[in-house]
């Protein structure tokens, strides 16, 4: 008799030696809070992660779907791949019914108008299993070939059966699922996101999760210039990528009478420099709050006018905080193609204000030098602004969307 459930892989986590045991909990922890409104349960096993799925029996069906657990999962950082499986005993003939009823699956469920080709893989983690590896993927791909009658390559098949003898079950399956691998959130510390309605920066934050940095967001909000309509573009935006997470906080921060006053202050050219620099700032106060380590940017090399190495250098200079920049070499058909495969592309391309083009030259300043950027700063009252910037912040939590 099968049991349902999903086997899940995880790569760069073997690479941590010493550290493991810490990466395999932090994963298993993110992957229990993605299945638990499901009712599936999570399994440390051997090298593999098992979750079973909800007793099919007590809800009258047949097998359980795990196409539920399967979306949930595959947004978990730290995982690679994901296949639903039987689990069965440690016996050839179990193994061998199971992996007919996968094969016969499959070909039900095949989308082409030729029966696929097929071979049959076998790993063994337990090695006293007999028999072994290559003789046990032979003896179960001919019964296979048996009765379904199904053209065998071993080189390039259309379908792969594969089978893995655990310590304590063997496991069939049909389908291998794409994870996003990378490591799991939270398991390198809190970063801060400065989130903003365009394309980049989303793009940015989901990289930062992929190496497991735990987010929030903050959004610089130039009312009435940037409108509400603007806020809940953000806020749509902190959602989905909030599926990767399982919730961010979103801060909204109030930002028109600092960038009133640094236009004021008399030097257009450096007005995004000045602007960017205030950012940093106030993102370094909230950051520090929750306990952050880093703030992260959208920002690629060369690609605006305030990105230039010069603008970057005079920037980063008003931060308090380690700044990571995860498109910093990417150009933007790259970025593009990450946030249409993420699902936030089309979000971003609604018509949107940005605060950073408020109150700017036709021609600003690309090669800013910071003694000439402090300069002008000393004709406001910075601190001021900066804490009217923070006290004035709102707070919301977002949560996953489709």
């Amino acid at each position: 008799m099968s049991r349902h459930a999903i086997l899940c892989r995880f790569g760069e986590i073997f690479l941590k030696k010493g550290n493991r045991p810490a990466f395999v909990k932090r994963l298993v922890d993110n992957m229990r809070d993605a299945v638990a409104p499901l009712g599936a349960r999570v399994e440390r096993g051997h090298g593999r992660i098992l979750v079973w799925l909800p007793d099919a029996a007590a809800s009258g069906l047949e097998s359980s779907d795990p196409e539920p657990a399967l979306a949930a999962l595959s947004r978990v950082f730290g995982l690679t791949s994901l296949s639903p499986v039987r689990v069965v005993e440690r016996d050839l003939g179990a193994i061998t019914q199971a992996a007919l009823a996968e094969t016969r699956a499959a070909i039900a469920a095949w989308p082409g108008k030729n029966p696929p080709s097929f071979k049959v893989e076998a790993r063994r983690a337990d090695k006293r299993f007999l028999p072994a590896s290559p003789e046990l993927a032979r003896q179960v791909g001919g019964a296979v070939f048996q009765a379904t009658g199904l053209r065998v390559d071993v080189h390039e098949p259309d379908l792969v059966v594969g089978i893995e003898v655990g310590y304590e079950h063997a496991f069939v399956y049909a389908r291998v699922i794409a994870a996003p691998g990378g490591l799991p959130v939270g398991a390198t510390g809190k970063a801060d996101l400065l989130l903003s309605g365009g394309i980049d920066s989303p793009v940015a934050g989901w990289m930062a999760m992929k190496r497991g940095c735990h987010l929030a967001a903050t959004y610089f909000h130039s009312f009435p210039y940037t409108g509400d309509r603007t806020k809940e573009k953000v806020r749509g935006l902190a959602s989905l990528l909030s599926r990767w997470q399982g919730g961010i906080e979103l801060r909204v921060v109030p930002f028109t009478a600092a960038q009133k006053a640094l236009r004021d202050a008399g030097e257009p050219r450096l007005a995004v420099v000045l602007y960017r620099r205030m950012m940093m700032r106030v993102a370094t106060r909230l950051a520090k709050e929750r306990g952050a380590l880093a703030l992260v940017t959208g920002e690629a090399l060369a690609q605006v006018a305030s990105q230039t190495l010069e603008n970057l250098t005079a920037i980063e200079a008003a931060a308090g905080l380690l700044v990571l920049r995860p498109l910093i070499a990417h150009d933007k058909v790259e970025t593009v193609a990450l946030a249409r495969r993420i699902g936030t592309y089309d979000r971003s391309i609604e018509p949107y204000e940005d605060a950073c083009s408020m109150f700017v030259p036709e021609h600003p300043e690309i090669r800013a030098r910071l003694a000439d950027v402090e300069a002008v700063e000393q004709r406001v009252d910075i601190a001021a602004l900066a804490e009217e910037c923070v006290r004035g912040t709102e707070r919301i939590l977002c949560k996953p969307t489709e």
